[in-house]
């Protein structure tokens, strides 16, 4: 099985590229080779490479920075996604999409089901939103995979920005009030392929979630992460409130991931031990 890749470097896609499985063959492309400021490119170059799925692994990630851009980052979220899925569906062949829990206003209790309403509080959600919308519209057979807190070894993320602040400090704030499941990009890559090998067997797609378990706050994944790096640093916790942003974070991302686990037998992830995975590979790396 062959798969196009729509990015080449974030972390997901990086993780695609080491994860590999027997009997699969990638074709990455970086945005040298599809801008998705270009959808009409991204589209072209699902109809010019043979391939029997397609994953989109690139995004929009600059949360804040999209509230002063939200037309750029609708461009890149939304319009690209929806045209790649437009040149999947005239191909007849599975799209394999990643979103957010931005999409939801993160403003329940309870974990939030695929067919939840949506409600995103912010430009970066908004353009996620559009996203889905236009993948769905395409008509193909498409698998919207929404995920959260995705952290990995590889560029900028939490688990990075802990351990550097860790180091550096006898005690840091992390924000407590934020409640949802930390994501290793290994474990998407992972459901990805499982999904793509059985979209391509005839499976439908669907809308579903992948997040780490258990739920956490921010401050209790700063923690975990001191705790398995054997930092000292004391982390103490802080509503929102008091660590203003430009982009309105959701407080609940819980999600609902039981409809993956029924359509592909994926489960959640432990995101504890997805965490000391990563920190192996970064000690590796240094």
């Amino acid at each position: 099985m062959k798969v196009l890749v729509f990015g080449a470097t974030g972390q997901v896609a990086r993780e695609l590229q080491r994860r590999v499985p027997p009997g699969v063959t990638l074709e990455c492309l970086g945005r040298a080779d599809a801008d998705l400021g270009d959808p009409a490119a991204c589209a072209a170059a699902v109809r010019a490479i043979d391939a029997q799925a397609v994953i989109n692994a690139a995004a929009w990630t600059a949360v804040d920075r999209a509230e002063t851009e939200e037309a750029a980052a609708t461009v890149v979220n939304g319009d690209a996604p929806a045209a790649m899925a437009r040149a999947c569906a005239s191909r007849g062949l599975p799209f394999l999409h990643i979103s957010s829990d931005y999409v939801f206003d993160g403003a329940r209790e309870a974990a939030f089901a695929p067919d939840h309403p949506t409600g995103p509080l912010g430009a970066y959600g908004r353009s996620k939103l559009a996203g889905e919308i236009g993948v769905r519209a395409a008509g193909g057979n498409a698998l919207i995979l929404r995920t959260s807190w995705v952290v990995s070894a590889h560029g900028a993320n939490f688990v990075k920005t802990m351990l550097r602040l860790g180091r550096e400090r006898e005690a840091i704030t992390v924000v407590a009030d934020q409640i949802g499941g930390p994501t290793s990009a290994t474990a998407i890559a992972d459901a990805l392929f499982i999904a793509a090998r059985a979209m391509v067997a005839g499976q439908a797609g669907g809308t579903h979630h992948l997040t780490g378990a258990p739920d956490a706050s921010w401050a209790d994944f700063a923690r975990e992460i001191m705790r398995q790096a054997g930092l000292s640093c004391t982390v103490n916790d802080i509503p929102s409130s008091a660590y203003p942003t430009p982009a309105r974070r959701p407080l609940n991302s819980r999600l609902d991931c039981t409809s993956l686990q029924a359509a592909y037998r994926i489960g959640r992830p432990d995101w504890r031990a997805g965490l000391a995975d990563i920190l192996k590979d970064l000690e590796t790396a240094s």
